[in-house]
């Protein structure tokens, strides 16, 4: 019986897998390949602003002016607007006098201006901050109110041709109010509970 005159030679199986491996292999079974990338392309953006972007994002705005032009036709003066609502406050609070309902539609009235403004400068400060998605919140709000007070100043405009309605700077000041007033709402909300949205707008 021959035997190797080196004495027995023990194999691992690394040594195994080394020597029976072609030789042009050596150097990727010596520097392993990392694997790929699970996405190897770089992303693209998947929701590009089409129309229904712009949709979303006007037309609260769009339904907000309509409301307010409808509104500041004849049909919704103080003679028309007196005898429905004094229905309803009179269901609810019972019989009220003349002169105390006189200053209490006069109330709700105003109470109509700041909030429908209000809600209508909440509409303006969606649409620019969706619109202006890298702008300050106190440049969209800015933005917003100017808006508000153009519809306004032009819904007040409007009113002095009808014979039934009056035009008056205050109105629309206090329409800027209530839009100023929800915008403050809005960015206290947002310190309160979303605080690093408004640091990365700032």
């Amino acid at each position: 019986m021959l035997s190797s005159p080196r004495g027995p030679q023990l194999y691992s199986p690394r040594t195994k897998t080394a020597a029976s491996a072609p030789a042009g292999n050596d150097q990727s079974l010596a520097t392993p390949v990392p694997p790929e990338p699970r996405f190897s392309t770089p992303r693209t953006n998947s929701n590009p602003r089409g129309s229904r972007f712009w949709l979303s994002a006007w037309w609260p705005v769009a339904v907000g002016i309509g409301v307010i032009a409808v509104e500041s036709t004849k049909y919704f003066g103080a003679d028309h607007t007196s005898g429905p609502l004094r229905r309803i406050f009179q269901a609810l609070f019972g019989p009220v006098s003349d002169a105390v309902w006189e200053t209490t539609h006069h109330l709700i009235r105003k109470s109509g201006h700041f909030l429908g403004y209000g809600a209508l400068g909440l509409a303006w400060l969606r649409a620019w901050w969706m619109t202006l998605p890298h702008a300050r919140f106190l440049f969209v709000a800015e933005l917003a109110l100017l808006s508000t007070a153009l519809v306004a100043s032009c819904d007040e405009w409007h009113q002095s041709f009808l014979p039934n309605r009056t035009s008056s700077p205050f109105d629309v000041l206090l329409d800027c109010c209530g839009a100023l007033f929800m915008q403050c709402v809005v960015y206290f909300y947002l310190r309160l509970f979303y605080g690093r949205l408004l640091h990365d707008r700032s």
